[in-house]
């Protein structure tokens, strides 16, 4: 799971950042309306926070523009304002839900889970695909009678595949999940990861795989 903060006030950015990594939160931060949209239109984010006053564009423009390009993310509004008619503009324009600053970190932790939860799903805490079974409060992977623990990095890749079974998912938009849109991260360290997966999909004796396509990138297949 991967966050977008859109925030321009750089220090308050970078605190909120800061606490949804502490609290198993991946986040990337853009500064202005405009780059955020970019970061957005990538579809490697679970969730947008959302300031509203913002340079180059403001939030409810990057709101319009993402839901008339069909982006579903859910997306949270952060604002200074408490004002009814700018939080029914936001809701109207295709906002999730929204939060007026100052706002406590519990809340906005809980705003957050409640948003990334699958909608239309029911909540599970395992994740199920074929003929595996991801725990995630454990860390673990079950096939059978057989599990074996798995990595953060591990686990993100997973998860990663089980929300997108039987497609294929590109090294790039795996490195731009896992590590972010600014790291450093190459082609090898997916692979390195890809190549334990399959190590412990071995040990476990699943029939389940995870396949290279050639010059694409890999899928989960049944």
């Amino acid at each position: 799971m991967r966050l977008l903060l859109v925030e321009d006030e750089v220090p308050l950015s970078r605190a909120i950042t800061e606490i949804l990594k502490k609290n198993g939160f991946p986040t990337d931060a853009a500064y202005d309306g405009r780059s955020g949209l970019e970061y957005a239109m990538s579809g490697v984010y679970d969730l947008v926070i959302l300031d509203v006053m913002m340079p180059k564009m403001n939030g409810i423009e990057v709101l319009k523009a993402l839901r008339d390009a069909k982006n579903a993310v859910p997306v949270l509004m952060l604002t200074a304002r408490d004002e009814v008619e700018d939080k029914v503009n936001g809701l109207d324009s295709g906002a999730d839900d929204y939060m007026t600053k100052p706002f406590s970190t519990d809340e906005l932790l809980a705003r957050i889970r409640a948003l990334t939860r699958r909608r239309g799903e029911p909540v599970e805490d395992d994740l199920t695909f074929g003929d595996l079974t991801l725990r995630t409060k454990r860390y673990e992977l079950v096939s059978g009678e057989n599990s074996v623990k798995v990595s953060q990095k591990e686990y993100q890749i997973l998860e990663t595949l089980f929300y997108n079974p039987e497609q294929i998912l590109t090294k790039e938009r795996l490195i731009e999940k896992i590590w972010g849109g600014d790291s450093e991260a190459e082609y090898n360290n997916v692979e390195v990861y890809i190549s334990f997966l399959r190590k412990k999909l071995q040990f476990l004796g699943s029939k389940t795989e995870i396949k290279t396509v050639r010059g694409a990138g890999y899928l989960l297949s049944k």
